[in-house]
């Protein structure tokens, strides 16, 4: 299945955020989403998901989900976004409740979901006797539940310390390497960015404009050699030489706010 964001543009009020969007994420790629502060990414990505109506353009799905898809397009938030009094199953559970699948086979996707996250031994453990890095992983596996076709992912690592990104960055790694899965991954990190995408959408300063479509000429599996992070490095650079400038002037006009 693809998604395709079509001339897609978007104004709070008197202010413009998006402007004429337009690019593709085909079945199983990943699209990283880059751009100064305030460009629009997370507007951009709630219109892909269908939690916001854009004022122009639209966005489509093109093509059948895969088999068993209970949600073809699912988020995986900042914030975890979990419920504190339910346990670490009954989160994962939460969106198959309301679903045709009877308790055997719910069972079953929950049990798959957290193994292939490494939850299986704290299914019965609350979200505030977790790790940040633990509770995400376990967003992650009540969105894999439904069995999506994409994953639209709004900052899932920025609120982690730099040990426990790095090891859930080698999670999304490995969830996405069938290629089964796609994914649209909005980030400020640019390292992230790189070591994940297949292409990379660069937004200009507000109003969000595509200022160029970046293509990373490396397979995920290649990108984990040692010899490949001087490669990593150098696009990783290239990308902020893109929007370096127009970054200062975002950071000063919060600053003036």
């Amino acid at each position: 299945m693809d998604l395709i964001a079509d001339k897609i543009s978007h104004r709070f009020g008197a202010l413009d955020v998006l402007d004429n969007v337009s690019f593709t994420v085909a079945s199983g790629e990943v699209v990283a989403i880059v751009g100064p502060s305030g460009c629009g990414k997370s507007t951009l990505l709630s219109i892909l998901g269908g939690l916001l109506q854009p004022n122009a353009g639209a966005a489509k799905l093109r093509g059948a989900p895969p088999a068993g898809s209970l949600n073809p397009l699912t988020f995986v938030f900042q914030d975890f976004a979990l419920l504190p009094w339910c346990t670490v199953e009954a989160n994962v559970e939460f969106p198959l409740v309301h679903t045709a699948l009877d308790a055997a086979t719910r069972r079953t996707v929950v049990d798959d979901a957290l193994k292939r996250t490494g939850l299986s031994d704290f299914r019965a453990a609350y979200p505030k006797q977790l790790s940040g890095g633990m509770r995400q992983r376990v967003g992650i596996a009540r969105a894999l539940a439904v069995r999506p076709a994409i994953l639209l992912m709004d900052e899932p690592l920025s609120a982690l310390d730099s040990q426990t990104r790095e090891l859930l960055m080698e999670d999304f790694i490995r969830l996405l390497a069938d290629g089964a899965m796609g994914a649209v991954y909005v980030t400020h990190n640019l390292e992230e960015a790189v070591r994940l995408a297949d292409r990379i959408v660069v937004l200009s300063r507000r109003p969000g404009r595509v200022r160029e479509i970046v293509e990373i000429p490396m397979t995920r599996a290649e990108r984990g050699a040692i010899d490949a992070r001087g490669r990593l490095l150098a696009l990783q650079n290239d990308l902020w030489s893109l929007i370096r400038e127009e970054a200062i002037d975002a950071e000063r006009e919060v600053q003036h706010a």
